[in-house]
């Protein structure tokens, strides 16, 4: 399954996580603590978030590499609402 990893550098790494997985703990049966979560999207996709008092790290998991690259930015899109106030440009993604 095609899998792809970010690394985001920043001190509210906690706080995103738990944002993330509380915003889609509404919809898909989502598990967390301040430093992993873990949200099992619809169709085998996933993504899995690891925080630092530094990083936020996120690793995401789709069925084909279209899928994966759409939820690649889905994720992004959602953590560059939340982080708002800090600049978050260009996110790169290394593939697995």
């Amino acid at each position: 399954m095609p899998s792809s990893q970010a690394q985001i550098q920043t001190a509210s790494a906690s706080r995103y996580l738990q944002q993330l997985c509380k915003h889609w703990g509404h919809k898909f049966t989502v598990s967390f603590t301040p430093e992993a979560g873990h949200i099992p999207f619809s169709d085998g996709r996933q993504c899995d978030l690891m925080a630092t008092h530094e990083a936020l790290t996120i690793r995401v998991e789709a069925g084909d590499e279209a899928a994966l690259d759409r939820l690649q930015d889905v994720v992004i899109d959602h953590l560059k609402r939340f982080a708002f106030r800090e600049n978050l440009e260009q996110i790169p993604w290394t593939r697995l």
